[in-house]
């Protein structure tokens, strides 16, 4: 088949930032799929390459700056902003008629960028309204070795609790956003450690069942392009889920999520019966997080109060204000000012008192 006849299809490749994301999407671009140029600059927290649009990224930015959510949002209301966000009608048609202009580089495309599982119904609604068909990939990798490697390579503060509840609701929201796509076959789930262990064969299965034409007619050159593209010295990062020190309620919820997504990697493995597991672990996980949010009010308080102070010129609430010059006058001594005069004073200095 000559590639201009290729349908066309565009693959989305989610999941949590720092899971594989790009080394899927980089592999991709060798196979033969287009990714929308330019493309986000190689650094050395990703020397071989983000394999993502610049326009992407920038797009995303700027939808959940609008929707007042992180790229790793622990909320589970955070969903509903950015899918209030996802349904304007400008922000639809912004979206299709950028995939459309990249369709003429090629019929398939790869879409891929850690902010995307925010906005996956609006991707879906933009490949439609292309003629193209939406397939997504979701990249699997073990929540422990996510966590630690954002902490080493993006300096991220927020501590293990924090980043472990944002892996659940990024990866319990994306697999309940992608399932509609289970009755036409078009979602994979790809373990990180299979794709360094063995990328061909999980690309030529993804090729498979995502029925992408360019995997399924790669060329010799472009399998000896990927075998030097991967390496599997790129999971810098191993720990296991001990490590993290985590709380015992979301260690469980953690843990019980990685094991039931591992399930969908499998043959036939992406089932009723998971789906429903995976329904209660993230209705479990709301509830969770709605305790400690109810709990943690207090701190919640404390931090906006700090901020508005800090607005408003203040000083941090452990810091001692210094006593004002006028306070430093022995009140003998202010006394003996005439009123007239301490009007004035108070006039020039712009106080009231």
């Amino acid at each position: 088949m000559d590639p201009a006849d290729y349908p066309r299809k565009v693959l989305f490749v989610a999941g949590a930032g720092r899971s594989g994301t790009s080394t899927l999407s980089g592999l991709m671009q060798l196979m033969g799929l287009h990714v929308p140029q330019p493309e986000v600059v190689a650094d050395d927290t990703n020397p071989k390459g983000f394999g993502e649009p610049a326009w992407v990224v920038e797009h995303h930015d700027r939808l959940l700056k609008d929707a007042g959510v992180q790229v790793s949002d622990a909320r589970p209301e955070a969903w509903f902003e950015t899918g209030r966000i996802a349904t304007r009608e400008t922000e639809r048609i912004k979206t299709a008629e950028w995939l459309e202009g990249h369709f003429a580089e090629g019929h398939e495309l790869v879409v891929k960028d850690p902010r995307l599982s925010w906005f996956l119904g609006l991707w879906r609604v933009a490949a439609i309204r292309d003629g193209a068909i939406p397939v997504f990939a979701t990249m699997l990798r073990p929540p422990s070795e996510v966590v630690g490697s954002k902490q080493k390579y993006y300096a991220n503060r927020l501590g293990s609790a924090h980043l472990a509840a944002s892996w659940l609701n990024m990866l319990l929201h994306t697999e309940r956003a992608t399932r509609e796509s289970v009755a036409d076959g078009g979602r994979a789930f790809v373990r990180y450690g299979d794709l360094l262990d063995d990328w061909v064969k999980v690309v030529m299965h993804l090729g498979e069942q995502l029925e992408l034409q360019n995997v399924l007619h790669a060329k010799s050159e472009q399998i000896r392009d990927g075998h030097r593209f991967v390496d599997p010295g790129l999971r810098r990062v191993t720990q296991s889920l001990a490590d993290l020190q985590l709380p015992p309620k979301l260690h469980e919820l953690t843990a019980q999520t990685w094991e039931e997504l591992n399930k969908l990697a499998e043959p036939g493995g992406d089932t009723a019966d998971v789906h429903a597991t995976l329904d209660q672990l993230r209705e479990a996980y709301v509830d969770l997080y709605a305790e400690a949010e109810a709990i943690s009010r207090s701190s919640v308080v404390a931090a906006e109060q700090r901020i508005r102070r800090e607005r408003r010129g203040g000083v941090p609430a452990d810091v001692e204000p210094a006593p004002d010059l006028a306070d430093r006058i022995p009140h003998g001594l202010r006394a003996a000012i005439p009123p007239g005069v301490r009007r004035g004073i108070r006039k020039a200095l712009g106080r009231t008192r």
